[in-house]
C-alpha cells in the first residue's frame, strides 16, 4: 500500500499543515500552537495537570517543561488543590487571559475561514468520518496484542 493511500497519511498531512498555520498565526503573539491549546482549555477554577497532560496526549515530563516554560512567561500558575493535596492545578494570570483570548480568536477566525470554503454537508461529513475513525481506533488490537 503507497504511503499517501492511507487514512493516517492525509490525517497526519492535514493536522500537520494546521498545526503549522497555527504555530505562525501564534508566534506573531509570542506563543505556540501547543501553549494556546493549553491556554484554551484551563478554566476559571483551574484545570488539574492530569486533564491536561490527557488533553495533549503527552507525558508528563514534556508537559513539565511545557507548563514551566508558561510560568516563566506569567502565562499560568500552578497550585496544590484545596481538597485533594496530591493534585495540583493550573490557573491562569492576567497575562495567560490575554493570551487566551487571542488564541480562541485565531481558532475562531480559521475555522470561520474553513466553514466559508466548505460546504455545511462536507462539514459534518467529515466530523462524522473523523468521530467513528477515532471509535475504530480505539477498539482496534493487532494480531500482536491479541497474542498477549
Amino acid at each position: 500500500m503507497a504511503q499517501d493511500n492511507t487514512i493516517d497519511y492525509y490525517l497526519k498531512t492535514t493536522w500537520q499543515s494546521m498545526a503549522n498555520k497555527y504555530n505562525q498565526l501564534a508566534a506573531k503573539h509570542g506563543f505556540t500552537q501547543a501553549t494556546g491549546y493549553v491556554l484554551i482549555n484551563i478554566r476559571k477554577e483551574g484545570t488539574p495537570v492530569t486533564q491536561i497532560a490527557s488533553l495533549l496526549g503527552v507525558k508528563s515530563t514534556s508537559l513539565s517543561r511545557m507548563l514551566s516554560g508558561m510560568e516563566q512567561q506569567g502565562l499560568i500558575y500552578r497550585k496544590e488543590d484545596a481538597q485533594d493535596r496530591r493534585s495540583v492545578r493550573v490557573f491562569l494570570t492576567e497575562e495567560g487571559q490575554q493570551k487566551r483570548e487571542v488564541a480562541k480568536h485565531m481558532v475562531r477566525t480559521f475555522n470561520s475561514y474553513l466553514d466559508q470554503h466548505m460546504r455545511a454537508s462536507d462539514r459534518q461529513k467529515l466530523i462524522d468520518t473523523l468521530k467513528r475513525l477515532n471509535e475504530l481506533t480505539v477498539k482496534y488490537t493487532s494480531d500482536d496484542e491479541e497474542m498477549d
